[in-house]
């Protein structure tokens, strides 16, 4: 409706310019005017006011894509929730989302009575396994001598060997909770226990504060690694036979839908959603510093296939009731320019230009007004 009414008054403009300037259109304009209504005329100041442009058709390649969305990632090894081994009260935190940390840096510090309970254990074990390794050892040499029983042996065998299990399953433990086992072996005991980053990242999410208790279970901070990004798009079903590891990906940002940026399938899901009947694809990013978000939302479009077609600009067309029509140039004399609105048929898009579908070639080597179409004139 826009293009039509803007159409409308380029050619009343033309049969009223004249009056605009204190005289009457000839009869020849009003003749021509009422016998065509295709043909428009432009005066020479009209098209260079307007800054007019004809070309002709013109070979561009166009994609065969196909559409989807996704979101930006990073691979699980660049993404952490970070948890502790086991739970307690914060006692010292002092992080902030968006804080940059480096792997082993200190996160929080946690609190926990138990925290001492356990040390206890190891160390009481520790001073015990020196008497129940010698008591084995002797057992073991009385038996072999035939002075003592089996019962006695294998008594002291399972003693000794069960509690160097339990002494070094706490050990882990505490190594685990960042405790130092030399220290605890010496008689300094803790009741607090250090979280340290385990990847390079940013903070993204902090669910822990001074004095909460958090259980074991419990993530205490989300650190993201956002230096490998990359984008995880879905398709349907029925394209997943089509689109191949390799081809190129163009997405945008739904905030920022003027640019474009470039990825390439890096990988095809092997299992379909049963819900929703889709498969996932992983995009590798052309340039991975970009200033994306992690978890951002893209519109997609997966390049399947790329042809060239005779095309023109888009500022070209002229839309009147769902069909198109371009102005050719059909006469060019000494201070004025003769167009005639001719149907035409498109096909593929671009950003800048539109497949033209003219298959009696009447289009061939013609000079088409593809810019200042919709610019009021003025004299």
């Amino acid at each position: 409706m826009k293009n039509n009414i803007i159409y409308t008054v380029f050619t009343f403009l033309l049969l009223v310019f004249s009056a605009c300037n204190n005289s009457k259109p000839t009869e020849k304009e009003l003749n021509t005017a009422s016998k065509n209504p295709n043909i428009i005329e432009v005066s020479e100041k009209q098209y260079k006011s307007a800054q007019m442009e004809v070309q002709q058709t013109e070979l561009q390649l166009f994609s065969e894509t196909i559409k989807t969305n996704g979101f930006i990632d990073v691979p699980p090894t660049d993404r952490a929730m970070v948890s502790a081994i086991m739970g307690g009260y914060v006692k010292i935190s002092h992080l902030l989302i968006g804080t940059k940390v480096k792997k082993g840096e200190l996160l929080l510090t946690m609190e926990n009575p138990a925290f001492i309970e356990i040390q206890q254990n190891y160390l009481e074990l520790f001073e015990k396994l020196t008497y129940l390794k010698n008591e084995f050892e002797r057992q073991k040499t009385l038996f072999n001598e035939k002075i003592t029983s089996e019962k006695n042996y294998l008594k002291a065998e399972s003693d000794y060997k069960s509690s160097l299990a339990q002494y070094n399953g706490l050990e882990q433990k505490l190594r685990l909770m960042n405790i130092n086992v030399n220290n605890v072996k010496a008689g300094k005991f803790t009741s607090t226990i250090p979280v340290y980053s385990p990847i390079n990242g940013s903070v993204t999410q902090v669910y822990a504060s001074v004095g909460k208790f958090m259980n074991e279970s419990d993530v205490l901070v989300e650190i993201i690694d956002d230096l490998h990004k990359h984008i995880e798009l879905v398709i349907f079903e029925k394209d997943v036979m089509v689109v191949k590891e390799g081809m190129k990906i163009r997405f945008k940002l739904p905030e920022n839908s003027t640019n474009w940026y470039d990825a390439e399938v890096h990988l095809i899901g092997k299992s379909i959603d049963e819900k929703n009947r889709t498969v996932k694809v992983h995009g590798h990013l052309e340039n991975e510093k970009q200033d994306f978000l992690v978890g951002m939302f893209v519109e997609a479009e997966i390049i399947t296939n790329e042809v060239q077609r005779t095309a023109l600009p888009i500022g070209a067309l002229i839309e009147e009731n769902n069909s198109f029509s371009v102005l050719v140039l059909t006469s060019q004399k000494e201070g004025s320019y003769q167009f005639e609105k001719r149907a035409v048929k498109i096909g593929l898009k671009t950003e800048s230009f539109v497949e033209i579908i003219d298959p009696t070639d009447l289009l061939k080597e013609k000079q088409i007004l593809v810019k200042g179409v919709f610019t009021p004139l003025e004299e």
